[in-house]
């Protein structure tokens, strides 16, 4: 089977590439990837830390989200949703808008309908609750011992910067396979999945979606984290993490809500015109996010640290 056969069309195959692929795939790999480094470089972690992101949740919960401690229970599934929510650009979570592309890709013709729309938002929430409830359970039971518990200020890679470039770089070179099955400039890997279980694109995308609590170093989640650990109960460690993650994704769905419904259908009317769009847009959202991902905290880390050298805009 060669790169440019197709598999049966169906609500997942804008992220795997069911085809057909536009005819530039080169040009698209190397301008989607260039555009995400040129994101890395120009990324400014205190503006959308502290500017947007303690903005949002100071002004959400009514007090210093950072100076005041989490006091029980529902003030921490309280912090726990408005958090992800005020963590929704930051660097850890930008990838996920790169789901709103193959997304509004999946109906190309006709007008959506609203019911229709939110099918595929469904499966990404199953895939991303599965993986932040049960690492929420993982962190009420051990969550002490773990890295991202620590605050401890040391020279170089700290093991909690470890695991945050061990998770983010797995899921970021995920998000870059995305992209290439996309274009079809590479196998899917998963074809034979796909079509027995047409909904594993969108699964797939959740659970990466999910997996960024692994990693995560944003400080108001760290505040979450180590709560969480700290009281040793599964269930509030479960319902805190997947209200992180629901946070995390609430502008993500709107922007894909009011793409696929605002516009009256001409997006996707725009994409079914040319339908290599949809895989050039698919691909290139994912590679951008991808790339971006891997190269800022991996690549970008170790700069930091001044093992090597990396290109930066300090704004």
């Amino acid at each position: 089977m060669s790169v440019t056969d197709r598999i049966p069309a169906h609500p997942g195959a804008a992220y795997f590439g069911s085809g057909p692929y536009p005819e530039h795939r080169a040009r698209i790999t190397v301008l989607s990837m260039l555009a995400g480094l040129a994101l890395t470089i120009v990324w400014s972690a205190p503006f959308v830390d502290s500017v947007i992101g303690d903005s949002v949740a100071n002004g959400l919960l009514g007090h210093d989200a950072k100076g005041t401690p989490i006091e029980g229970a529902l003030a921490g599934t309280v912090f726990a949703f408005v958090s992800g929510l005020a963590g929704s650009f930051t660097a850890c979570n930008i990838a996920a808008f790169g789901a709103v592309a193959p997304l509004v890709g999946t109906e190309t013709s006709g007008r959506p309908r609203f019911l229709t729309t939110l099918k595929p938002l469904g499966w990404i929430a199953a895939g991303m609750l599965t993986v932040s409830v049960v690492y929420g359970v993982i962190v009420a039971l051990v969550g002490t011992r773990m890295p991202q518990f620590s605050t401890a200020k040391t020279t170089g890679l700290s093991p909690r910067s470890i695991q945050s470039m061990v998770a983010f770089g797995i899921i970021g070179l995920v998000f870059i396979v995305l992209g290439l099955v996309s274009l079809g400039v590479v196998r899917n890997p998963l074809a034979g999945l796909t079509r027995r279980f047409p909904a594993t694109p969108h699964v797939l995308m959740g659970a990466l979606i999910g997996g960024f609590l692994i990693g995560r170093p944003y400080p108001l989640f760290r505040m979450m984290f180590r709560d969480a650990a700290e009281s040793h109960n599964v269930f509030y460690g479960a319902g805190a993490f997947a209200l992180q993650s629901i946070g995390n994704i609430v502008l993500m769905a709107v922007l894909f809500l009011l793409l696929a419904h605002a516009t009256g259908g001409r997006v996707q009317r725009w994409l079914g015109a040319k339908p290599a769009r949809i895989a050039a847009v698919t691909g290139a959202a994912l590679l951008v996010a991808g790339t971006f991902t891997v190269l800022y905290w991996d690549v970008r880390v170790l700069g930091r640290t001044g093992m090597i050298w990396f290109p930066t805009v300090n704004w």
